[in-house]
């Protein structure tokens, strides 16, 4: 595992710390890593989302198109 040292603003670094006491982190490092971690989460759902406005919608997006879109996102659940 690599290692990277930052500086942080005194008010930065309290937060922090008392994030790391109240939330139950170990440590700084483990709360860094969570917050890079849902950094690069958002930026792959972003990323999705754009692909998926790129592509485009064959037909009309009605109650039918939504049905089966749910269908597809989650084939264990009944239709509605």
């Amino acid at each position: 595992m690599s290692t990277m040292n930052i500086s942080l603003p005194d008010g930065l670094k309290a937060f922090v710390d008392e994030l790391v006491q109240t939330e139950g982190y170990g440590t700084s490092s483990e709360y860094m890593r969570e917050l890079i971690r849902r950094d690069q989460e958002r930026r792959q759902f972003k990323e999705h989302l754009l692909v998926g406005m790129r592509a485009g919608v064959e037909g009309p997006m009605d109650a039918a198109f939504f049905a089966a879109l749910r269908k597809r996102a989650n084939p264990a659940r009944k239709a509605t």
